[in-house]
């Protein structure tokens, strides 16, 4: 059986690892990944709109993984629409790269609970194999990392390097174009980062729960028996 220490180092880690399952979930579920101001310029450019005017061309637009939505703002007033990624915008993304952040959130979820059940059987007992001991956990925390630190990095690819943002913003517009004027990152890509984070806290307490600590033994004095003591 494992000691106390190490018992609450891997109940913890468990517990870390099913919040992070918990959080990508949550993440690909919110529509909101990125948000953003949008100009309409076509509309500016019809009337030579100045910059006290240009306020009204700006609109807004928020999207995630498979859903967002967002504001036009062409002269006339505000007008609200949303829309779906799948199936047909995605034709107008970059297919593979999206379909890509989405395989990797899935497969991080599933090392997520497979790191969840192997911190459970290190806090009930000493597997007898090395891979199911403490090695494994490492190893599925660090899958699981990995693959949301791989989703992050290929959307921020795709909103910087592929103009995702953009490309969102005009689909479906002939008549009018749209310009990025800024671009933020909101909660459900935060809410990934910190499920990176939590598999790397995960990471640092298997490490801990492997350091072996000295046990401190009291001195116990001895007794020096001499032939005058057994005299009396």
């Amino acid at each position: 059986m494992p000691g106390c220490f190490k018992k609450t180092l891997f109940a913890l880690a468990s517990l870390v690892s099913f919040v992070s399952f918990i959080l990508i979930v949550v993440a690909m579920g919110i529509p909101k990944w990125m948000t953003g101001k949008i100009l309409c310029k076509t509309g500016a450019d019809l009337v030579n709109a100045t910059d006290p005017e240009l306020v009204k061309f700006i609109g807004e637009i928020y999207y995630g993984l498979f859903r967002g939505g967002k504001i036009r703002q062409c002269g006339l007033g505000g007008r609200r629409s949303k829309f779906t990624i799948f199936p047909h915008m995605v034709k107008k993304l970059n297919t593979g790269l999206h379909v890509m952040i989405i395989m990797f959130l899935c497969v991080a979820i599933f090392f997520s609970l497979v790191s969840f059940g192997f911190c459970i059987l290190n806090a009930i007992k000493v597997p007898y194999r090395a891979i199911n001991g403490p090695a494994g956990a490492c190893l599925w925390n660090f899958l699981a990392g990995g693959f949301v630190v791989l989703a992050v990095t290929s959307f921020m690819a795709a909103v910087k390097l592929h103009h995702l943002t953009e490309r969102i913003a005009n689909f479906r517009e002939n008549v009018f174009r749209f310009i990025i004027l800024e671009e933020r990152f909101e909660d459900s890509f935060w809410i990934c980062v910190a499920s990176a984070t939590a598999h790397a806290v995960n990471l640092l307490l298997i490490a801990i729960s492997g350091i072996h600590f000295p046990k401190f033994k009291t001195k116990t004095e001895e007794v020096n028996v001499t032939a005058e003591d057994i005299m009396y």
